[in-house]
């Protein structure tokens, strides 16, 4: 495949899971003068997005005791969950990751925060790291 026929990508988002998002989000405003742009109840989960200009934090502060970010902070505590990749064509970047033998997580887009659509990788197969396409 030559680089004509890929989705454009850009680095879109860190997720960064917390305990208080609402003093992260103090802080991080504070410290790097970003603007806090989005705030949701989603998925159980209260979401923060933060701009820096060139992508967000997204802050994932988890309302329940059993979701996936709380089960998250009792392995890990604190700290970055997944880093999220904007796409063009959130079908065509999966096509591509099943291609080059990359575990998804999510075999087809589904609805994420902000009203976007996402698709999670799988971090074995990704360098150890959870991968989230993005399509605005």
């Amino acid at each position: 495949m030559t680089g004509d026929q890929l989705p454009e990508t850009a680095f879109d988002h860190a997720g960064i899971a917390t305990t208080d998002a609402d003093t992260l989000a103090t802080q991080y405003s504070q410290l790097f003068g970003c603007e806090d742009v989005h705030r949701e109840t989603f998925n159980g989960m209260t979401v923060v997005f933060l701009d820096f200009g060139n992508g967000y934090f997204e802050l994932l502060e988890p309302q329940d005791s059993d979701g996936t970010i709380a089960t998250y902070l009792e392995r890990n505590g604190n700290g970055i969950h997944h880093l999220a990749v904007e796409t063009t064509d959130i079908d065509q970047s999966l096509e591509i990751a099943k291609s080059a033998g990359i575990e998804c997580i999510d075999e087809e887009p589904r609805p994420g925060a902000w009203g976007h659509e996402v698709a999670f990788l799988h971090p074995k197969s990704t360098g150890g790291i959870l991968l989230e396409f993005v399509e605005h």
